[in-house]
Protein backbone atom coordinates (compact mmCIF):
# COMPACT_ATOMS: atom_id res chain seq x y z
CA UNK A 1 0.00 0.00 0.00
CA UNK A 2 1.16 3.83 -1.10
CA UNK A 3 1.47 6.09 2.42
CA UNK A 4 0.07 9.02 0.66
CA UNK A 5 1.59 10.94 3.14
CA UNK A 6 5.37 10.27 2.42
CA UNK A 7 5.87 12.99 0.13
CA UNK A 8 5.72 15.29 2.47
CA UNK A 9 8.75 13.61 3.91
CA UNK A 10 10.80 13.13 1.47
CA UNK A 11 9.41 15.58 -1.46
CA UNK A 12 10.22 15.11 -5.22
CA UNK A 13 13.06 17.58 -6.16
CA UNK A 14 12.28 19.43 -9.28
CA UNK A 15 16.00 18.79 -9.94
CA UNK A 16 15.41 14.92 -10.59
CA UNK A 17 15.50 14.91 -14.21
CA UNK A 18 18.30 17.00 -13.99
CA UNK A 19 20.25 14.78 -12.08
CA UNK A 20 19.43 11.73 -13.48
CA UNK A 21 20.50 13.11 -17.12
CA UNK A 22 23.99 14.37 -15.18
CA UNK A 23 24.53 11.04 -13.46
CA UNK A 24 23.92 9.37 -16.58
CA UNK A 25 26.32 11.53 -18.30
CA UNK A 26 29.16 10.77 -15.77
CA UNK A 27 28.59 7.02 -15.46
CA UNK A 28 28.76 7.12 -19.54
CA UNK A 29 31.67 8.91 -19.53
CA UNK A 30 33.15 7.18 -16.61
CA UNK A 31 32.72 3.61 -18.71
CA UNK A 32 34.42 5.28 -21.84
CA UNK A 33 36.45 2.29 -23.53
CA UNK A 34 39.62 4.43 -24.24
CA UNK A 35 39.88 5.10 -20.33
CA UNK A 36 40.82 1.37 -19.68
CA UNK A 37 42.07 0.58 -23.04
CA UNK A 38 44.76 3.70 -23.87
CA UNK A 39 45.19 5.62 -20.17
CA UNK A 40 45.93 1.84 -18.10
CA UNK A 41 42.88 2.48 -15.78
CA UNK A 42 42.30 -0.96 -14.62
CA UNK A 43 39.13 -2.51 -15.84
CA UNK A 44 37.82 -4.31 -12.96
CA UNK A 45 34.97 -3.29 -10.32
CA UNK A 46 37.34 -0.45 -8.38
CA UNK A 47 38.64 0.94 -11.96
CA UNK A 48 35.01 1.77 -12.93
CA UNK A 49 34.38 3.13 -9.48
CA UNK A 50 37.20 5.25 -9.52
CA UNK A 51 36.21 6.85 -12.68
CA UNK A 52 33.04 7.24 -11.84
CA UNK A 53 34.50 8.98 -8.54
CA UNK A 54 36.63 11.14 -10.37
CA UNK A 55 34.27 12.69 -12.97
CA UNK A 56 31.80 12.94 -10.19
CA UNK A 57 34.06 14.91 -9.03
CA UNK A 58 34.31 16.98 -11.91
CA UNK A 59 31.23 17.71 -11.75
CA UNK A 60 30.97 18.65 -8.70
CA UNK A 61 33.72 20.92 -8.29
CA UNK A 62 32.68 23.78 -10.35
CA UNK A 63 28.58 23.04 -9.17
CA UNK A 64 30.28 24.00 -5.59
CA UNK A 65 31.40 27.10 -7.01
CA UNK A 66 28.65 28.29 -8.74
CA UNK A 67 25.97 27.55 -5.32
CA UNK A 68 28.52 29.74 -3.04
CA UNK A 69 31.25 27.13 -2.16
CA UNK A 70 28.54 25.22 0.13
CA UNK A 71 26.24 22.70 -1.29
CA UNK A 72 22.59 23.28 -0.27
CA UNK A 73 20.67 20.31 1.25
CA UNK A 74 18.21 20.77 -2.13
CA UNK A 75 21.29 21.98 -4.33
CA UNK A 76 22.35 19.72 -7.50
CA UNK A 77 25.17 18.62 -6.14
CA UNK A 78 23.84 17.03 -2.79
CA UNK A 79 21.51 15.67 -5.71
CA UNK A 80 24.35 14.01 -7.68
CA UNK A 81 25.94 13.02 -4.36
CA UNK A 82 22.74 11.11 -3.29
CA UNK A 83 22.34 9.64 -6.39
CA UNK A 84 25.91 8.10 -6.88
CA UNK A 85 25.48 6.46 -3.04
CA UNK A 86 21.68 5.01 -4.30
CA UNK A 87 23.50 3.96 -7.34
CA UNK A 88 26.19 1.94 -5.21
CA UNK A 89 23.94 0.40 -3.35
CA UNK A 90 22.08 -1.03 -6.16
CA UNK A 91 25.03 -2.38 -7.13
CA UNK A 92 25.86 -4.19 -4.37
CA UNK A 93 23.08 -5.31 -4.13
CA UNK A 94 22.79 -6.58 -7.67
CA UNK A 95 26.67 -8.12 -7.13
CA UNK A 96 24.63 -10.37 -4.37
CA UNK A 97 26.40 -7.95 -0.90
CA UNK A 98 23.89 -9.14 1.61
CA UNK A 99 21.60 -6.51 3.68
CA UNK A 100 23.90 -6.77 6.69
CA UNK A 101 27.32 -5.76 5.29
CA UNK A 102 26.15 -3.15 2.64
CA UNK A 103 26.01 -0.23 5.34
CA UNK A 104 29.41 -1.37 6.24
CA UNK A 105 30.53 -1.37 2.25
CA UNK A 106 28.48 1.82 1.90
CA UNK A 107 30.79 3.56 4.82
CA UNK A 108 33.71 2.41 2.68
CA UNK A 109 32.74 4.16 -0.65
CA UNK A 110 31.82 7.42 1.27
CA UNK A 111 35.08 7.11 3.15
CA UNK A 112 36.91 6.80 -0.86
CA UNK A 113 34.58 9.01 -2.22
CA UNK A 114 35.76 12.17 0.39
CA UNK A 115 39.45 10.93 0.76
CA UNK A 116 39.40 10.83 -3.42
CA UNK A 117 38.00 14.15 -3.86
CA UNK A 118 40.04 15.73 -0.96
CA UNK A 119 42.99 14.46 -2.41
CA UNK A 120 42.13 16.06 -6.02
CA UNK A 121 40.77 18.93 -4.96
CA UNK A 122 44.30 19.61 -3.33
CA UNK A 123 45.87 18.32 -6.27
CA UNK A 124 44.40 20.34 -8.84
CA UNK A 125 44.92 23.32 -6.56
CA UNK A 126 48.52 22.83 -6.42
CA UNK A 127 49.59 22.21 -10.16
CA UNK A 128 49.61 19.07 -12.95
CA UNK A 129 52.95 17.05 -10.98
CA UNK A 130 50.60 17.17 -7.62
CA UNK A 131 47.19 16.12 -9.90
CA UNK A 132 49.34 13.27 -11.71
CA UNK A 133 50.19 11.90 -8.71
CA UNK A 134 46.43 11.88 -7.25
CA UNK A 135 45.83 9.90 -10.67
CA UNK A 136 48.27 7.41 -10.62
CA UNK A 137 47.80 6.71 -6.83
CA UNK A 138 44.40 6.77 -6.81
CA UNK A 139 43.03 5.40 -10.11
CA UNK A 140 46.22 3.50 -11.44
CA UNK A 141 46.79 1.91 -8.66
CA UNK A 142 50.22 2.61 -9.06
CA UNK A 143 53.55 5.16 -8.05
CA UNK A 144 54.29 6.46 -11.66
CA UNK A 145 52.67 9.28 -12.29
CA UNK A 146 54.01 8.91 -16.00
CA UNK A 147 51.54 6.54 -16.48
CA UNK A 148 48.95 9.00 -15.66
CA UNK A 149 50.10 12.22 -17.79
CA UNK A 150 47.03 11.49 -19.83
CA UNK A 151 44.34 10.90 -17.99
CA UNK A 152 45.94 13.98 -16.14
CA UNK A 153 45.66 15.53 -19.54
CA UNK A 154 42.02 14.67 -19.80
CA UNK A 155 41.17 15.67 -16.24
CA UNK A 156 42.75 19.07 -16.99
CA UNK A 157 40.49 19.02 -20.66
CA UNK A 158 37.63 18.34 -18.55
CA UNK A 159 38.01 20.80 -15.67
CA UNK A 160 38.55 23.82 -18.31
CA UNK A 161 35.05 23.01 -20.20
CA UNK A 162 33.45 22.61 -17.04
CA UNK A 163 34.96 25.76 -15.38
CA UNK A 164 33.85 27.87 -18.34
CA UNK A 165 29.90 27.25 -18.16
CA UNK A 166 28.03 29.48 -16.02
CA UNK A 167 26.23 28.64 -12.78
CA UNK A 168 22.91 27.83 -15.30
CA UNK A 169 24.51 25.74 -17.86
CA UNK A 170 26.39 23.67 -15.24
CA UNK A 171 22.96 23.21 -13.26
CA UNK A 172 20.85 22.75 -16.23
CA UNK A 173 22.72 20.18 -17.15
CA UNK A 174 24.60 21.63 -20.75
CA UNK A 175 27.55 20.33 -20.98
CA UNK A 176 29.52 17.89 -22.56
CA UNK A 177 32.85 16.36 -21.08
CA UNK A 178 35.62 16.32 -23.62
CA UNK A 179 36.97 12.76 -25.66
CA UNK A 180 39.43 11.19 -24.22
CA UNK A 181 42.60 10.83 -25.61
CA UNK A 182 45.06 7.95 -26.15
CA UNK A 183 48.85 8.25 -25.98
CA UNK A 184 50.23 10.88 -28.34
Amino acid sequence: MLWPFKRFLNPQTPLRGTIEAIYGMIVAQAREPLFYQALHVPDTVNGRFDMIVLHLWLVLRPLRAAEGGAVPPEGLGQGLFDRFCSDMDANLREMGVGDLTVPKRMQKFGEAFYGRTAAYDKAFAAGRGAMADALARNVLNTTDPALAAGLCQYVEAAATRLDALDGAALQAGAFRFPAPQGPA
